[in-house]
C-alpha cells in the first residue's frame, strides 16, 4: 500500500507555506493511487497550542484535504520512541551526552571552525567515549560507529524533484541528538519511528527539510526500517527572503469564504508549478475539479514521467 502523509506541528494555524506542503503531499498520494494521512508532530509540547490541531484539521477540510486514516499525535508515541532508543543502545549506537550547546560551539571555535547561519555546530564526539564524571543531559546517535559498520559516513539518496543527493553526516553533522536535554524526543528519531509505524512509503515535505534526510536514512538503517521515497517541495518565502514560518510571523491562512479558499489553493498550486485554473473572481472555480486537474498534472510530472 502506498501511503503519504502531512505532518504539521500544532503550534498555530496553517499558513501559505504549510498549505503548499499539505497540497503537494495530498496530490502525490492521490496521483500514486494511495492513502494520505495526517500526523500532528506535537512532540515539542511546550511550543504547541491546545486548539491548533483542531484548527489545522478544519483548515485542511475547507481545502478539500481529508486524512484517510486516524490522525496520529506524536505525544502518544513515547513507548515507541523509548523502544527505538533502547534498540540503538543495545547495538551500542546511542550514548548519553553531557555537552551544552555553548560548549559545543566553543569546541568548534577552538578547532577554528565557524558556525554557518541557520546551521548547528558539528558535534565533535566529546562524550562518545564516556561522560568523565559529568551528568548526562541528552542521548546521541553514534554516527561514527554506524559509519564504520556500514563502510561509509556518506549517505546517497535521490530526491524525486531535486535529483541525486549526498551528505557526509559525520563531517557535516556529527553525532546528532535522539533525546534532548529537556527530556523531549528529537525530531530525527520521532519522525523515523512514526513513518515506520504508520507504514509511510512516500514523504513529500518542504525543501528546508532536505538536509535532515541523510540523518533519517542512517537511523532507518540502524533500526532496520525501510526507506520511504522522498520529495522536497519549493518554499514560500516571506518579505525578508526567509522561509515563511510561524517563527517568522507568518499569517494564518484566510479561508473565510469560497473566494478566499480559491485564492489560497491557487497560490499553493502556483508555487508547485501547477495550473491556477479559474481566476478568484470567476464563479467557475470548482475545488473538486481543481484537485482532480492538479492530481493529473502531478501524475504527469512526478509519477508517469519517473523511470
Amino acid at each position: 500500500m502506498i501511503r503519504g502523509r502531512f505532518a504539521p506541528s500544532p503550534t498555530g494555524e496553517l499558513h501559505a507555506g504549510s498549505l503548499v506542503a499539505a497540497l503537494a503531499s495530498w496530490l502525490d498520494a492521490r496521483a500514486l493511487q494511495g492513502e494520505w494521512w495526517v500526523r500532528m508532530e506535537d512532540v515539542d509540547g511546550p511550543r504547541c497550542i491546545v486548539s491548533a490541531a483542531a484548527s489545522i484539521l478544519h483548515q485542511l477540510s475547507l481545502c478539500g484535504l481529508h486524512s484517510d486514516g486516524e490522525v496520529m499525535f506524536q505525544s502518544n508515541g513515547n513507548t515507541l520512541y523509548e523502544q527505538a532508543l533502547h534498540q540503538l543502545i543495545a547495538k551500542d549506537l546511542a550514548y548519553p551526552c553531557a555537552c551544552t550547546r555553548k560548549e559545543i560551539e566553543e569546541q568548534q571555535a577552538t578547532l577554528g571552525l565557524s558556525l554557518e547561519r541557520h546551521k548547528s555546530a558539528v558535534y565533535p564526539g566529546t562524550c562518545r567515549n564516556g561522560l568523565h564524571g559529568k551528568a548526562a543531559r541528552a542521548w546521541r546517535f553514534n554516527v561514527l560507529k554506524w559509519s564504520q559498520l556500514r563502510g561509509s559516513s556518506e549517505v546517497q539518496w535521490t530526491d524525486r524533484r531535486l535529483g541525486p543527493q549526498i551528505q557526509n553526516v559525520q563531517e557535516e553533522v556529527g553525532d546528532f541528538v535522539l533525546k534532548r536535554a529537556d527530556g523531549l524526543w528529537a525530531y530525527q528519531l520521532a519522525v523515523v519511528v512514526d513513518d515506520a509505524a504508520q507504514g509511510i512509503t512516500h514523504v513529500v515535505r518542504g525543501e528546508d527539510l532536505t538536509d535532515n534526510t541523510s540523518r533519517q536514512y542512517l537511523l532507518q538503517e540502524a533500526l532496520d526500517f525501510e526507506h520511504p521515497h522522498y520529495m522536497h517541495t519549493p518554499l514560500v518565502l516571506g518579505a525578508n527572503g526567509e522561509k515563511l514560518s510561524k517563527q517568522n510571523d507568518a499569517q494564518a491562512l484566510d479561508l473565510s469564504s469560497p473566494k478566499a479558499v480559491c485564492l489560497a489553493m491557487q497560490a499553493a498550486a502556483s508555487t508547485l508549478g501547477l495550473s491556477t485554473l479559474a481566476k478568484p473572481d470567476n464563479d467557475l472555480f470548482d475545488l473538486d475539479v481543481a484537485l482532480s486537474t492538479w492530481t493529473q498534472e502531478w501524475a504527469q510530472r512526478y509519477v508517469l514521467a519517473s523511470p
